[in-house]
């Protein structure tokens, strides 16, 4: 068995990467691969690993999904009293990585974490599908409870209770926004000899493109 597993690989050899192809300002750079990664459909292009750690150095990691970014930093949306919620108002650092295997590509982000503006989390909270909005106050996240039927028989409840009213985003639940201070793009190429640029953020605000061994 283990032996299969070790067995199972995958040469990469679809595109390159040079310093000579790529913009100066990473989050240009990111929006072109953003955009070749929508155009070849790739299923859930925005879902990416958030990693996080604790003041003592336990990390963690899990999939969220990307809803905004820009020159200032990439969004996405939780409960603020999740395992990772409590992790990041502990220790502001984290680190995002995107995989598109359909592309042999992967990008990694690094940065501190704030939470975005209560009128942006609020926004984006009122754009969300009612039953969205309804299973925010349904799930005391990452809590141990007593079954499916309790999470299940709460869900029912409150949706009688806000059956034909506003559903208003809990205080609860809101966004982040991680500002990098490093971001890694990485393409898969022959032999695991891959390309890897690394984009580090200068306090001028330009950024420094180096080179890293794969």
């Amino acid at each position: 068995m283990a032996g299969s597993i070790a067995d199972i690989r995958k040469n990469y050899s679809r595109k390159t990467l040079s310093e000579s192809g790529v913009k100066a300002n990473a989050i240009d750079q990111f929006s072109v691969w953003w955009q070749e990664a929508l155009e070849a459909e790739i299923d859930e292009v925005n879902a990416m690993t958030l990693a996080t750690s604790t003041t003592t150095g336990m990390p963690s990691a899990r999939i969220v999904l990307l809803k905004d970014y820009s020159a200032e930093g990439f969004v996405f949306f939780t409960n603020y009293n999740s395992a990772k919620g409590k992790e990041m108002a502990e220790n502001p650092n984290a680190c995002l990585v995107f995989f598109w295997k359909e592309l042999e590509r992967q990008v990694k982000i690094v940065g501190t974490v704030t939470k975005v503006t209560a009128e942006a989390s609020t926004a984006y909270f009122d754009s969300r599908p009612p039953d969205s909005r309804v299973g925010a106050h349904v799930s005391p996240q990452s809590e141990i409870i007593p079954n499916r039927e309790w999470l299940d028989n709460r869900l029912a409840e409150l949706q009688k209770q806000y059956e034909g009213k506003k559903v208003d985003r809990p205080a609860h639940w809101g966004g982040y926004i991680v500002k990098p201070e490093l971001i890694e793009f990485w393409q898969g190429r022959p032999d695991r000899l891959h390309d890897r640029l690394q984009y580090t953020h200068n306090n001028d605000g330009s950024w420094k493109i180096d080179r890293i061994a794969p």
